[in-house]
């Protein structure tokens, strides 16, 4: 046993010590996962770098371009403003992009731990920044002239720039203000009308509501973003919860297949060691008490043989018991099959506990149905699920009772057997007890009655082997009636000399259809 012992604690260390850490890891993940959900966009240090990292990705990959727009600009402004400041505008407002485009490069080129996420943002709102002072002043340059086409396409060139900036931005909602701050004001003071009833002032109102219009547009993207990567959080922590909820299955069921092979080996081992002294306990304790080598001086030391003895064989019995139920829930349990009359076999286990019924003068009631073919089964098995079930029947009907025992077919061609008696019956809250191992009702344990609970799961576990239903059914005061029921496919044709009547193919029939209402 020691040696038992020592495997499986090497195996259980070795085996689970990393599975036994995942649901670690995998908890510090779900946690981060739940606070990115928690928070609302700020304070939370990945959920700050997933919104930048959105603004940086824009900004880089809009760098071409927007500086394609701006040489477009640039040639449209040639036409009001002389070439040379022209020139000067372009060349600054395409370092300002470059910086801007670097920036962002390096913000993604970074490793997550070094980033300074306050000072990131902060290098983003001033580059916009500049970038919008840039913007409007070529607007300057562009209304000094004195051609109202030059006033038209300044306001274009703002609405243009506008609608680049509040799509590629909008993840910081700062950055979008500063950039379409400057162009406002300069829409402000360089284009304002000389009078209310100047034509440009629709124009300028257009401009003005188009700037309000593209920073509503900035903050709605913005809210789009920021749901985006609450689903992105919500599919990690469901991710998260996925893997942990699978690595403790595993953990479960690495830890019950170890049980699962201790349990099997220490009873294997217990077996072993338990039946080599009972055999010697039952064969010394039989030849005292038959008194083979002569009578005892006492008479007490032959009843002390039969207790012996008595004890023996109830140790012995559980122990086979215990074996039984253990292999048959570890799907050990191998059926020798064969041809078995089941009438035969209830028949022989009732005519084996009619002494025990007669002496506490119990009835014993049988009704078999003629002709039942035999049927394919364990005929150890069957003879241990009926000696079971009529034990069990004598054991809790009280002196002067009935125990009816029933033999037929089934209402889809199986055949079942049952057993009916008159006792106490069985609380229904207590049926889920006595059906699991070890258990005992309150009748058995008031009366003190000998058993070690586990007849009833060995019957279901047998039963189930075959392939069969077993129910039990019990009222208080009324008595309990359980059915053991083999499948159709277990009933084997039945030999015959001479083909079968039309009439007994009737009174078969009749004889099914009854039993089945019964």
């Amino acid at each position: 046993m020691t040696e038992v012992a020592a495997e499986m604690i090497a195996r259980g260390r070795s085996g689970d010590s990393a599975l036994a850490a995942e649901p670690g890891r995998l908890a510090v993940k779900l946690r981060k996962a739940r606070a990115k959900l928690s928070s609302s966009g700020s304070g939370h240090r990945d959920f700050d770098i997933a919104l930048l990292r959105l603004f940086a990705k824009g900004r880089r990959s809009s760098g071409p371009a927007v500086a394609a727009l701006s040489g477009v600009v640039a040639a449209i402004a040639a036409t009001w403003v002389a070439v040379d400041a022209v020139l000067a505008w372009l060349c600054v407002n395409v370092a300002a992009l470059s910086l801007a485009y670097r920036l962002a490069g390096q913000f993604l080129d970074a490793p997550r731990a070094d980033i300074d996420v306050d000072r990131q943002r902060r290098n983003f709102i001033i580059a916009e920044t500049v970038q919008g002072v840039i913007w409007a002043s070529i607007v300057c340059l562009v209304s000094r002239a004195d051609d109202p086409a030059a006033r038209t396409s300044a306001l274009i060139m703002l609405l243009l720039v506008a609608a680049v900036n509040a799509t590629v931005t909008s993840s910081i909602p700062a950055a979008v203000y500063g950039a379409l701050t400057p162009m406002a004001l300069t829409i402000a003071i360089f284009l304002r009308p000389t009078s209310l009833w100047d034509g440009a002032m629709p124009l300028i109102a257009l401009a003005f509501g188009t700037q309000v219009y593209f920073m509503l547009l900035a903050r709605k993207l913005h809210a789009a973003s920021l749901e985006a990567l609450s689903f992105q959080a919500e599919k990690d922590e469901l991710i998260a919860e996925l893997e942990r909820a699978k690595t403790n299955s595993d953990l479960a069921r690495r830890r019950a297949e170890e049980a699962n092979l201790a349990k099997s080996r220490f009873l294997a081992t217990m077996s072993h060691e338990l039946r080599t002294p009972l055999n010697a306990i039952l064969g010394f304790s039989e030849v005292m008490k038959g008194e083979l080598f002569g009578s005892h001086m006492v008479a007490s030391y032959k009843e002390y043989s039969n207790d012996i003895h008595s004890s023996g064989q109830h140790l012995l019995m559980l122990i086979n018991e215990i074996l039984d139920l253990s292999r048959i829930e570890a799907g050990r349990f191998e059926l020798k099959e064969e041809p078995v009359a089941l009438s035969h076999i209830v028949e022989d286990c009732r005519h084996l506990l009619a002494l025990r019924a007669k002496k506490r003068n119990i009835a014993l009631e049988e009704s078999v149905e003629l002709s039942l073919p035999r049927i394919w089964a364990d005929e150890r098995a069957v003879r241990q699920v009926v000696l079971n079930l009529l034990s069990n029947a004598i054991k809790f009907t009280p002196p002067g009772g009935t125990i009816k025992i029933k033999i037929g077919w089934t209402a889809s061609g199986g055949e079942y057997f049952s057993v009916r008696d008159s006792g106490p019956g069985i609380p229904e809250d207590e049926i889920p007890i006595i059906m699991s191992s070890f258990g005992r009702g309150t009748l058995a344990q008031k009366n003190a009655e000998e058993g070690s609970g586990l007849g009833l799961p060995i019957v279901k576990g047998l039963v189930e082997l075959h392939g069969g239903a077993f129910t039990l059914k019990s009222k208080l005061h009324e008595g309990t009636e359980v059915v053991v029921i083999f499948p159709p496919g277990r009933v084997l044709e039945a030999p015959s000399a001479e083909p079968e009547s039309s009439a007994s193919k009737t009174r078969r029939r009749s004889r099914r259809e009854a039993c089945s209402a019964a």
